[in-house]
Formats: structure tokens, sequence, C-alpha cells
């Protein structure tokens, strides 16, 4: 199938970094497809954001349900506590940090984007006011250029959150007129963001930067 500069695939959480991307993607006049995961997440509260965010954009979405059975999260384990102390698994990391997530979710927008004919696939990484997260850095999206070239493909990941803060992400996204009051940060579910996990925090620090309420707050 032929390569459109104009269609692109949008990884939606439904947090503040992606629904600003999915915005910027459609300002640069990409024709997004989004992509959500339900993939055993300790609650849904996010992924009902992405749906509603995709559905107020006008794009289609697909969302993927797939199983990380071998857990290795605070994120996919209800009966853990979600803290900022390290993983289990990973001593160096949090133990919010998901095993190869988005190793994981970047293999399925390739599939997608190749099928479809996209040129570009969107994530909303942010390696400045972020939990430590490896596949967060710069390297990690430099390696899946090259590695998508090796397989000569003509399709690119971009990651235009990548080097700025969180207030600078929520002053592009004002400008861009993203709907804040329908993301969700928080790695609690519930009927309200709990305020003190790293998330949360970050979220906080990020509008206090950017001299605006949180409408979700």
């Amino acid at each position: 199938m032929g390569i459109s500069s104009k269609k692109a695939v949008v990884l939606l959480s439904g947090g503040l970094d992606s629904a600003t991307v999915l915005a910027y993607a459609r300002k640069k006049g990409y024709h997004c497809h989004c992509l959500l995961f339900d993939y055993g997440q300790r609650h849904d509260r996010e992924l009902k954001a992405a749906r509603l965010i995709a559905a107020k954009s006008g794009c289609p979405f697909t969302v993927m349900k797939i199983g990380l059975p071998w857990g290795g999260s605070s994120l996919l384990d209800k009966g853990a506590a979600i803290t900022s102390g390290i993983s289990r698994v990973a001593r160096h990391l949090p133990a919010t940090y998901v095993p190869g997530r988005n190793t994981i979710f970047l293999s399925f927008a390739l599939s997608l984007a190749e099928t479809i004919g996209a040129s570009v696939i969107f994530i909303g990484a942010n390696a400045v006011d972020y939990s430590g997260y490896p596949d967060c850095r710069p390297v990690y999206y430099t390696a899946w250029k090259q590695l998508i070239k090796s397989l000569g493909l003509k399709i690119v990941v971009e990651a235009p959150l990548l080097h700025l803060s969180k207030g600078g992400i929520i002053r592009l996204g004002i400008k861009l007129g993203v709907p804040y009051g329908l993301t969700w940060s928080c790695y609690n579910g519930g009927v309200r963001p709990c305020g003190v996990c790293d998330s949360c925090r970050f979220r906080a620090k990020g509008f206090s930067e950017a001299g605006v309420n949180d409408p979700a707050a």
C-alpha cells in the first residue's frame, strides 16, 4: 500500500501529553488514526478519557486489547501501592514502569501505519518532567528511527514533546485548543485524581508553570 504524507498514527493514552500530540499532529495537517491500548492496567479511567478525546477530535480510533500476564509493574497489579519507589523487577526504575510498554505500543503502531499507508507515528513521550522511564529518552527514539529505516520503510516516529517541560507542553496545548478537562493523568483510578502520585505531581507542576488552572483538577 502506498504511503500518504498526510496520514499519521497517534498513540493516545488519554493523558495530557498524548492529547497534546494529537492536536499537534492535526494542526500539522495530518489525518490521524488514534491507537489506544487496553493492556490490563489497574483502571480504565485513562482509556475512557482517550475514547472521549478521539471522539471529540473526530478522528477514527482503534482500541487494542492485549495482555501482559507476567506483570512487573504497580500499574498492572491492582493490589500494589502506587508509589515513587523502585520496581521489584528492575531495581533502578520506578515501580510504575511497565517493562517494554512503549516498545510494544510502537510495534503495533508501526504495523497499523504500514497497513493504512501512514508516514508518521506520533507519540507523546517526554524526557524532561517524567518518572525516569528508559523508553522516554531521546536515544530510544533515535534507535526506533534507525530500526524502521533498516526495514526499508518510509515511516518515521515523531516525539515532538520530548524536550519540553510540562509547562511548555500545556502552553502549547492551550494554543492548540486541547480539551485538558477530558484528560486523565493519575496513576490511580477513581472519581478525582489522587494528587500525590508522580503523574499527578508533574501535571500540577505543569499547570502551575503555565499559569493556568487545571480544568480536570
